[in-house]
């Protein structure tokens, strides 16, 4: 009681928020929920009243090409057949775009995000006379990237992360698989019996023993000297691995073969003796063959790391893992779904609310569409984040063909002909839609240099969508519409949205 008496201020103000907060629940919020069933069933008509909206906008817009349609025949006496037959061709036509349009989208890379893979870290160890700086760092990144792309891993993802260390990251790939390409170390070297040099009469060998019981001695040409190795199959199907010197290392192979006629040239692979030929004649192009009993996989890795050459400084695995797809399958066909989907109430929009410019735009945009997935086929991997960029650019694209057919209808209702006004229209949309576009761009280029993995590839993405697009409003959409316009039944104002 002491204690209520010295507080009694405390106390009541308390007392007073309490009264104060339950009261709000008990009126204010149930009131509110009132609010919100009255704001759902607000939602529930604009929704009704939405659909009624597009039936409507639906059968105006039927209304609006049909008869102008049935007349232009008449006009012209344009058989069936005839109709029939550019039916069949638009068809046709629709089958080779879906076709191609499936063809691409399956033989695009996907990365780690969408197809799981395998991630690792590798951190630079130190040496005498070796510093790790940027500059050790982005000779080690260059190898590593030398032995991925050769083995044909084009997707992978090799960057630095901190001072002294590398983020590798592969799609569709196992820890064990990438270790074992990126770590060998593949170090060649061609040697010659001892008795073919000067040395003391104990060191001179038997040259009829074996060749693990010859001394073999340094001749300096190691796997530095190479120019290119491949890894091939001979006529009985043995793989072997196919190479060529460069620079100096030609002519000395060429004396050191002519020298070692009739007798055996070893081929060390990491200090062990793989393959001894007998010099049959002297080699004087720089090109020659390794076989070593190879299986596919051994000669292919084999390739990559002589051509990839030597790590810059030995390094050690930090971190390792398989990562699981962030999305599976069937995540990504509801992806695409949603995908096709927003394009198509794209379309409907633009139909609705530009009719013939809407139309061109809704094939241009087709086209872009296509056009964009080709370039990624080749030059992109596709991430969640890429796919976001490509997204993206399609409504930029969208905007830009919104600013020129504004701009178009403009014109019209200021009296100007049909060529005139969509000259016109363009003209005056170009300067907007080259700024945007050249913003984004900026903005890209510097999401490419800070950016790390993900953003570069939103970036990429983002602006080669930004590019095409520019292509497709500015080439594509105009070509079309003013070509639609040079056909008579297409130079209707009612088509181009406008009543004058």
């Amino acid at each position: 009681m002491r204690f209520f008496r010295r507080n009694i201020g405390i106390v009541i103000v308390i007392s007073v928020l309490l009264i104060s907060f339950f009261s709000f629940f008990s009126f204010y919020l149930t009131d509110s929920y009132k609010h919100l069933l009255e704001i759902q069933k607000g939602l529930e008509q604009a929704r009704i009243e939405k659909e009624e909206l597009i039936s409507e906008s639906a059968v105006t817009l039927k209304g609006d090409f049909e008869d102008p349609l049935a007349k232009y025949i008449n006009e012209n006496n344009i058989s069936q057949n005839e109709i029939k037959e550019i039916e069949n061709k638009i068809k046709g036509a629709q089958i080779v775009y879906r076709n191609s349009f499936v063809t691409i989208l399956t033989q695009l890379r996907l990365g780690l995000d969408l197809v799981g893979g395998a991630q690792l870290t590798f951190q630079a160890i130190p040496q005498s006379g070796v510093e790790i700086n940027d500059e050790t760092i982005a000779g080690l990144i260059k190898v590593f990237e030398n032995r991925v792309n050769a083995s044909g891993t084009a997707e992978a993802v090799v960057q630095q992360v901190g001072k002294d260390r590398v983020l590798v990251e592969i799609p569709g790939a196992d820890p064990e698989t990438v270790k074992r390409r990126l770590l060998k170390t593949a170090h060649l070297e061609f040697k010659q019996p001892a008795k073919f040099i000067d040395t003391k009469p104990d060191k001179i060998i038997d040259p009829t023993a074996e060749p693990d019981e010859y001394i073999w001695l340094e001749t300096g040409i190691t796997g530095k000297d190479l120019k290119k190795a491949q890894a091939v199959t001979d006529g009985a199907g043995n793989w072997l691995i196919q190479f060529s010197f460069k620079g100096p290392a030609i002519e000395d192979f060429g004396k050191l073969t002519e020298r070692l006629i009739g007798q055996p040239i070893a081929i060390f692979l990491d200090g062990r003796l793989i393959s001894s030929p007998i010099v049959r004649s002297a080699i004087t192009g720089g090109e020659g063959q390794i076989e070593g009993r190879f299986t596919a996989e051994e000669a292919q890795d084999l390739a990559v790391q002589l051509n990839a050459g030597a790590l810059p400084v030995p390094v050690k695995i930090i971190q390792e893992r398989s990562v699981g797809a962030t999305l599976g399958q069937d995540s990504i066909n509801k992806s695409v779904v949603a995908g096709v989907y927003g394009i198509l109430i794209v379309i409907l929009f633009m139909i609705l609310f530009y009719r013939l410019p809407g139309i061109v735009a809704s094939i241009a945009l087709a086209l872009y569409t296509l056009m964009t997935i080709a370039i990624f086929e080749h030059t992109v991997t596709l991430t969640l984040a890429g796919i976001a960029g490509f997204i993206l650019s399609i409504g930029m694209a969208v905007d830009a063909n919104i600013l020129i057919f504004e701009r178009t209808k403009e014109e019209l209702r200021a009296g100007k002909s049909f060529f005139n006004a969509i000259d016109a229209g363009f003209d005056r949309a170009f300067t907007s839609i080259f700024d945007s576009n050249v913003n984004t761009l900026i903005a890209c280029f510097v999401l490419l240099i800070f950016g790390t993995g993900l953003i570069k590839g939103f970036a990429v993405t983002l602006a080669i969508g930004v590019l095409v697009s520019m292509f497709s409003a500015i080439f594509v959409t105009k070509t079309l519409l003013s070509l639609s316009t040079k056909i008579g039944f297409f130079r209707n104002p009612v088509l181009f949205g406008v009543k004058l």
